[in-house]
């Protein structure tokens, strides 16, 4: 196999996981109604029902860090796919409501632990010019298998299958299968092999597969690295002034990605089309389009990222959030725009998040932290999305209909003003920079 496919291979194991991520995180959409009418639950009940998968991804991001500096990555791909796995298995067999929450509850550690552990393996396995587009790759697997969710839900929707919901939720077995089988296959980071066990001549082995004009110099900075950091890291460290700053930035933009609402409208973008008097299955054909955008503009966000930078794709990103929020709580506000073009407006809202926080975030804060720490501070990061988006999806029912959705989606609006603020002028730039350039660099300032 060619170094470069080699690498690539690897990349895609990895963001496999970003699959099922995005598979079990959408999944849900098209079941929640049925769930809710099946188990008479209340508008509070069904949040938690739906967010309780979020409060896994939670618990999922605190533990993962310790085991992954004491083990290594690799054993945390194969555990994870183990959890997808049996989740899947047991959500659709679910007799009653608690044994379905419990195994959504399990699919949910297995999407915290993904997020933490596979973009921090590709990082720390790829070469400094195209790191973006290969930890990218795990958000493009990511809304590709929103995508596959979405187009799934709509076929056994419209198939009036009994008991469809169960199907929509056990499909996914076959993927989590599959990305188990084929995390035995890829090796440990080499990274990890400098820092945890000292072991130069198989991470070298490594990096010359996978960065082999590249390979020297990583392994130079990263044994200089592991030097200066003889004290075993702990996950209190990152809150030391020495990293805080560092930390604080994986914590903003993991804060803003949320606060877009972007996780409201992947789990009830159904509802939200119905609340504009959208049909059940125009909603859903909608939902599939939020899919299809979704995905396109991920590859638009993966072919730039390395080309533009993290900056530069926030700003458009930024942009388009303000003008799609705008016009979609003014939908909401009367008959001065039709509900009939929402979608439009919801389609725009998603290419703006799928080019810019979408296809940088996860990128961003593997990128930041050193290698000693990286593992917590990625369980930080991803920490903080989940917590939020487990916060939002939980309250998202309640508050839409309490407060109304127009006054929701111009809150989200509002939040994504000062995210613009902070990417001006406190983000810093990590395009093209090799691992510790960037420790080296943040450290400085």
């Amino acid at each position: 196999m060619k170094k470069n496919s080699y690498v690539f291979f690897l990349a895609l194991v990895a963001a496999l996981g970003g699959f099922l991520f995005g598979f079990d995180t959408a999944v849900i959409s098209g079941a929640e109604r049925q769930i809710q009418s099946i188990w008479s639950l209340s508008d509070l009940q069904h949040g938690l029902a739906i967010a309780i998968a979020l409060y896994g991804t939670v618990l999922g991001a605190i533990i993962v860090g310790y085991p992954a500096n004491k083990y290594g990555r690799k054993p945390l791909l194969i555990v994870i796919g183990i959890l997808y796995t049996v989740s899947a298995l047991g959500s659709a067999l679910a007799p009653e409501i608690n044994s379905f929450m419990f195994f959504r509850f399990l699919g949910g550690i297995g999407v915290g632990a993904s997020s933490v552990i596979a973009p921090m393996y590709i990082s720390e396995i790829a070469p400094a010019k195209n790191r973006g587009m290969l930890v990218a790759l795990f958000q493009f697997n990511l809304v590709f298998g929103i995508l596959i969710a979405y187009v799934s839900n709509y076929f056994i929707g419209i198939a009036d299958m009994e008991n469809s919901w169960r199907w929509m939720l056990g499909v996914e077995i076959l993927p989590a299968v599959i990305y188990t089988l084929l995390s035995l296959k890829v090796p440990e980071s080499p990274r990890w092999l400098i820092n945890a066990r000292n072991d130069y001549d198989k991470a070298r082995l490594i990096l010359t597969k996978t960065d082999p004009e590249g390979v020297d110099k990583a392994i130079d900075m990263a044994i200089s690295e592991a030097k200066k950091e003889r004290v075993k890291s702990q996950f209190i460290d990152l809150f030391k002034k020495k990293y805080i700053r560092i930390t604080f930035m994986a914590i903003l933009i993991a804060f803003f990605n949320q606060l877009s609402g972007i996780n409201a409208i992947i789990y009830f973008a159904p509802r939200i089309f119905e609340m504009a008097n959208i049909s059940t299955e125009n909603s859903l054909l909608s939902t599939m389009g939020v899919g299809i955008i979704n995905l396109i503009f991920t590859m638009v966000g993966l072919s730039l990222i390395d080309k533009f930078g993290r900056k530069k794709l926030l700003y458009i990103g930024c942009v388009g959030y303000l003008i799609s929020l705008s016009l979609m709580s003014v939908s909401f506000l009367g008959d001065s725009i039709p509900s009939s073009i929402l979608p439009f407006f919801v389609f725009l809202f998603i290419a703006s998040h799928a080019i810019g926080s979408g296809s940088i975030i996860w990128a961003f804060i593997a990128e930041i932290f050193p290698n000693n720490i990286r593992s917590y501070g990625q369980s930080v990061g991803s920490l903080t999305h989940w917590v939020f988006a487990a916060i939002i999806a939980n309250v998202f029912p309640f508050f839409a209909n309490t407060f109304g959705a127009s006054s929701i989606f111009l809150f989200f609006c509002g939040m994504m003003v000062v995210q613009l603020i902070w990417a001006i002028f406190i983000m810093p730039e990590t395009k093209g920079k090799v691992l510790e350039e960037i420790d080296q660099e943040i450290s400085k300032v």
